[in-house]
């Protein structure tokens, strides 16, 4: 946040990515743009109405309509800057390492790398708009992968997202049709960038259950 307490856009150098086009980032940053200055908008108004340190009968709907709308646009800012910072410019190589801390972490709850990332692109490729995520319990260190609709709705309470992937069709509709999602998320998964999901994890694995 800035002095003045409102959110600043990050600025992203994701140019050179493997099947995402930088008209797609560019259209993308835009959109991301428009999280954080109605994230500002709302911020602000919600702070009008309790400046006085009352929220009235007559204020509480409109009050209750700007905070329920804030959860939309916050998280929206929030999860493309997860997303943003898990892509690497000019492409990544493609599934981690079998040596590297995700897929160690990934084979503890699921039984192999592979297990876990069938569950999260089978998660990506589900109907309707909105992001899969894999996320991390800190209580025991154990990943679990989730669908996010819209936003706010979905999201772990105290789980710390590691790896998350935009399924809303602005994220590939310039690259590919909407049928085409499946050629996205491969897209996708050759661009990740694993050393910053690695930053994500805590030290705690090993369990051996996919549940949460």
């Amino acid at each position: 946040m800035s002095s003045t307490g409102s959110y600043k856009a990050r600025q992203f150098d994701l140019s050179g990515l493997k099947g995402i086009s930088d008209e797609t980032l560019e259209m993308h940053f835009k959109l991301y743009e428009g999280y954080v200055k109605e994230t500002n908008k709302l911020t602000e108004k919600i702070s009008e109405f309790i400046s006085d340190g009352n929220v009235d009968q007559e204020e509480m709907p409109a009050y209750s309509e700007l905070t329920r709308r804030l959860g939309f646009e916050y998280n929206g800012m929030v999860l493309h800057e997860y997303y943003f910072d898990n892509l690497k410019k000019g492409g990544g190589t493609g599934d981690p390492a079998q040596t590297s801390p995700f897929t160690k972490a990934a084979a503890a709850t699921f039984g192999s790398y592979e297990i876990w990332k069938t569950d999260f692109v089978g998660i990506g490729k589900m109907r309707g708009v909105g992001w899969a995520i894999c996320n991390q319990n800190p209580a025991n260190g154990r990943l679990s992968n989730h669908w996010i609709t819209l936003h706010e709705t979905g999201n772990i309470a105290g789980f710390n997202p590691i790896l998350v992937m935009d399924v809303w069709e602005h994220a590939y509709l310039l690259d590919y049709k909407p049928a085409e999602r499946p050629k996205y998320i491969e897209a996708f998964f050759s661009n990740i960038d694993w050393s910053t999901t690695e930053k994500r994890l805590q030290k705690k694995t090993g369990v051996h259950s996919a549940r949460a």
